[in-house]
């Protein structure tokens, strides 16, 4: 398979084709979406962190992947029916372990802010927060606080909505952007023909999707492929020896070893 789409290879510490994604951060290990979480992946060498983002009841871009807030705060109700200063309000950590108590919800501000100069950054846009528009939406204002934030160049954008991804290339076209495959959306059509026809630059899918014709598809194509969300080491090491770009995980400590090792038996045998 040919190279990673360039985004996907900031800050790679051992210089390969092989990106560590840490999904919602080294989530584990650590309460999913918040600080502690990406500070962890970035302790356990990870190239990029994945997150989720949604709006809150004043337009703000809050990093959270439920719709309703219940299972990661000890709050009830949605999201969107909050206000960001009600959100911050609310314990993010308990809910995983005591020692997390009063872990925040963070902005995607304040992630982007942490993150810069350490690793780059996956931010996935829930379909909950996607709406008709063009403009004013989540995407244009995900667009601006990543510029505002100084990590133009070291931000990919992914939807499982096709409007979101659309969306984002139609009002900045050199967005980098990941197609998340979801079957009722594109149906049997191939990666390549997803691709073309959204003009997004990366393909990200579930592993079960990944199948022979799939792999002949992105091979030929030369398409930066993802696949989500691999946490044990017998799965990781197939994917890896298949050929794809990346692998998003919950533990990224764990694929950083099954890398470096792959890395290590293939070097040894072009020695022999």
């Amino acid at each position: 398979m040919g190279k990673p789409y360039h985004l996907f290879k900031y800050h790679c510490q051992d210089g390969d084709d092989f990106t560590v994604i840490a999904h919602r951060g080294a989530s584990a290990y650590y309460p999913e979406n918040t600080i502690p979480s990406f500070e962890g992946a970035i302790e356990m060498g990870a190239d990029m962190v994945e997150l989720d983002v949604q709006l809150t009841s004043d337009k703000e871009v809050v990093v959270f992947h439920d719709e309703k807030i219940s299972r990661c705060t000890d709050g009830r109700g949605r999201i969107a029916d909050y206000t960001l200063a009600s959100l911050k309000k609310l314990d993010a950590g308990s809910w995983f372990d005591k020692d997390f108590k009063n872990a925040r919800i963070p902005a995607l501000a304040e992630v982007l802010k942490f993150c810069k100069d350490k690793i780059a950054v996956n931010i996935e846009i829930k379909t909950e927060a996607v709406n008709k528009m063009f403009f004013g939406g989540i995407e244009e204002k995900c667009l601006k606080i990543v510029e505002q934030s100084g990590m133009n160049g070291h931000v990919v954008f992914s939807s499982f909505d096709p409007r979101a991804i659309m969306h984002l290339k139609q009002i900045d076209n050199t967005a980098a952007v990941a197609v998340l495959f979801e079957k009722k959306h594109y149906g049997s059509k191939l990666p390549s023909d997803i691709m073309e026809s959204l003009g997004t630059d990366a393909f990200n899918c579930s592993g079960s999707y990944f199948k022979k014709k799939w792999l002949a598809d992105v091979e030929l194509n030369n398409i930066p492929v993802n696949i989500y969300t691999v946490n044990d080491a017998r799965n990781m090491k197939r994917f890896i020896n298949m050929g794809v770009s990346g692998i998003f995980t919950n533990n990224p400590d764990i694929l950083k070893r099954v890398a470096a090792d792959i890395k290590q038996m293939q070097k040894s045998e072009s020695q022999e």
